[in-house]
């Protein structure tokens, strides 16, 4: 069974016992186990998985780790364990910052069961980095998690890989998150540092303040092009033929500031690019059906709604895309249907059933089942 397959169904597991899961120990046997097991190693050979692994610190003797896991009689990774919901802030990783610097293991994992933070020492030899390389959910988790967790896996461990391959993780990590804090809310720096490419003058408190909201509005209409760009370029078949008919003109398609902005059915939701993205891609498919106006987007805590008039018995399709698998639901028959996709562009294999479900509506309003 693949690795995307085991950890979702232990996943679907965990999601379930959690609530029971209130010690340590039941945490280990839960669910790190479990975890261990999936990445290919036997937790129940001591040659590979060594629970209460001893590490002699100075003049401590005994001091033991959770779990390492051993290649060719050495340790190559340690867990330290927390119970699950257990918080896993630097603080409580005091115990696997003593271990690591005594022993020859270069990648450690500090865990509750449900979030794992894989630390190395890309910062400092022999020494943790206080920041980990990456981070895995395991109820929230996308295919390119599963793929840079699978090298930590027995069958594909490869210590100089690993290490590469953590680096640009960590780097790329904290490059996002600014990124992200930038598209939000743009800092003072940021704001002088994008003005003084384009502006030579001097930059006055007065221009500051008129630059910091061309510059928020620019980073966010840089993005929307982008993604309108994106789904012009799928729209448009292997041929060179566009998929729109050709009665339908060619006009923009709307802007994703728009999409993002339409309020959630649920108050704090956040909706993602993807979402949006998502709802772009049905809205384009409907364009010589109805007039994409019609087509709203409401978005709640576990699925992202994508109804005909604003209307919640006229549900076009649901987009859930926050769990470990993404899957659409489809209302082309009575009550729906669950259909699996890998990615946003499958939503274009299932333009004739998005339709249908409009059709649906426009032909029988009075059978719109409720959502």
């Amino acid at each position: 069974m693949e690795l995307i397959d085991q950890l979702t169904n232990l996943a679907s597991r965990a999601q379930k016992q959690i609530s029971h899961i209130q010690t340590e120990e039941a945490t280990k046997n839960a669910l790190i186990m479990p975890f261990i097991n999936a990445l290919g190693y036997n937790v129940f050979d001591p040659t590979e998985v060594v629970p209460e692994f001893v590490c002699d610190i100075g003049t401590k003797k005994g001091e033991k780790i959770d779990y390492a896991i051993m290649r060719d009689g050495k340790p190559i990774i340690l867990f330290e364990c927390k119970h699950a919901g257990g918080d896993l802030s630097i603080n409580h990783a005091s115990q696997l910052f003593r271990y690591f610097h005594v022993t020859e293991a270069r990648i450690a994992v500090l865990t509750n069961g449900i979030t794992y933070r894989l630390f190395t020492d890309l910062e400092q030899a022999n020494k943790m980095d206080e920041r980990p390389f990456m981070e895995f959910d395991l109820f929230n988790f996308q295919e390119n998690d599963v793929a840079e967790l699978k090298k930590l896996s027995k069958s594909s461990f490869n210590l100089e890989d690993m290490l590469f391959a953590a680096y640009n993780l960590k780097y790329m990590r904290a490059f996002k998150k600014y990124f992200d804090e930038q598209f939000t809310q743009p800092s003072n720096d940021f704001i002088h540092f994008v003005s003084k490419q384009v502006y030579d003058g001097v930059l006055t408190p007065k221009l500051k303040e008129q630059f910091a909201a061309l510059v928020h509005r620019s980073f966010h209409q840089f993005l929307n092009d982008k993604i309108t760009m994106r789904l012009r370029s799928a729209m448009v078949d292997t041929s060179g033929q566009s998929l729109l008919t050709p009665e339908v003109p060619a006009a923009p398609l709307p802007p994703a500031a728009d999409l993002v902005g339409v309020e959630p059915a649920d108050k704090g939701i956040d909706t993602t690019m993807e979402e949006a993205e998502g709802f772009m891609i049905v809205r384009a498919i409907l364009r010589k059906t109805i007039p994409v106006n019609r087509v709203i987007m409401r978005d709640v805590q576990s699925y992202c709604g994508i109804l005909l008039d604003d209307n919640n018995r006229k549900p076009i399709c649901r987009l859930h895309f926050n769990g470990s698998k993404k899957y659409v639901t489809l209302f082309d028959i009575e009550g729906g249907e669950r259909v699996d996709i890998s990615s946003l562009d499958d939503l274009y294999g299932l333009a004739s059933r998005i339709r249908v479900a409009v059709q649906r509506y426009e032909t029988k309003p009075q059978e719109a089942s409720a959502v």
